[in-house]
């Protein structure tokens, strides 16, 4: 089965069913609200009515939430089935498409619903860019630029020097190998995997309020500008103006700082947040309530 979504330019689709047997496809609406239970009943039912089996093949071709779905279907069909990912969005291609992550949301909470479960191929075709809107297109790149903050100066100044797209493929490489070191140590996010968080808990909030408004990179960024030292807030500031990556949207923090306190990295120690004040250099913080809320209120 191959998953996917209607924005998926249909020869990629017919490329990939050429190389496949009895193939069925799958094709979701995009965007968030289909990383849901219900979604995913629907692929279950068509499955079991296929008599799809563990050694069959689901193969995601899309962007993250293509990828997230699929993902979580072949997790958890007979207690898991074989896997493949083709990412088709710079998001996917530099974040989600490894590091076995997959889930759906619940109740409006991001990734409520999910576990680990990795691909047995990750197959990248830098072409497929082309037909990507540029506002996704650049919202993929904030996290490879998330990637270059947490461990690749390189990468940070390809950026910075405003030379990241005429070397696209040095950065979606140089984007993957910064995450797959830090994955290979903590696979199952117990520990250093979650500095990938860098303004995700902040920022999964602002996605979770604002589903149809803000893309995941914008969010991403959003929640960044609260969490990087000065002159690291400074120079991504610069390089996110230069992107013209809009990020001028309405926010409600008392909704954003409720979602916070539903989040998976909130514990009795308090609200994890991940802040680097140079770059490579990440590190945890634990805050209240009230010290988050002041955070959110720019105190």
């Amino acid at each position: 089965m191959i998953i996917t979504d209607s924005n998926i330019p249909l020869i990629y689709q017919e490329k990939v069913k050429a190389k496949a047997k009895n193939v069925t496809i799958h094709s979701i609406v995009p965007g968030e609200k289909s990383k849901s239970l219900s979604v995913y009943e629907n692929i279950i039912s068509q499955l079991l009515a296929i008599k799809f089996s563990k050694t069959d093949l689901i193969i995601a071709l899309g962007g993250g939430v293509v990828g997230d779905l699929a993902g979580f279907v072949a997790a958890t069909y007979k207690r898991g089935c074989r896997f493949i990912n083709i990412p088709t969005t710079t998001l996917s291609m530099v974040d989600s498409s490894i590091g076995g992550k997959v889930a759906l949301n619940s109740n409006n909470v991001k990734n409520a619903v999910g576990t680990f479960y990795q691909p047995e191929k990750v197959l990248i075709d830098l072409s497929t860019l082309k037909t990507l809107p540029n506002r996704h297109f650049k919202n993929g790149l904030i996290e490879a630029l998330k990637a270059g903050i947490l461990g690749d100066e390189i990468l940070f100044n390809l950026f910075y020097n405003d030379q990241y797209l005429g070397a696209l493929e040095e950065v979606v490489i140089r984007a993957i190998n910064v995450k797959k070191k830090i994955v290979e140590q903590d696979v199952y996010d117990n520990n250093i995997r979650q500095v990938l968080n860098l303004g995700h808990t902040i920022g999964h909030a602002i996605e979770s309020c604002n589903l149809d408004k803000v893309l995941h990179g914008e969010a991403v960024a959003l929640g960044m500008s609260y969490v990087l030292g000065e002159a690291l807030k400074v120079k991504t500031k610069k390089i996110l103006r230069a992107m013209n990556s809009d990020l001028n949207f309405a926010i409600n923090w008392q909704e954003i700082y409720n979602f916070i306190l539903n989040d998976k990295k909130v514990s009795d120690q308090g609200i994890k947040l991940i802040k680097v004040d140079k770059i490579g250099q990440p590190y945890f913080v634990f805050v209240n309530e009230e010290e988050l809320l002041n955070i959110l209120k720019g105190e």
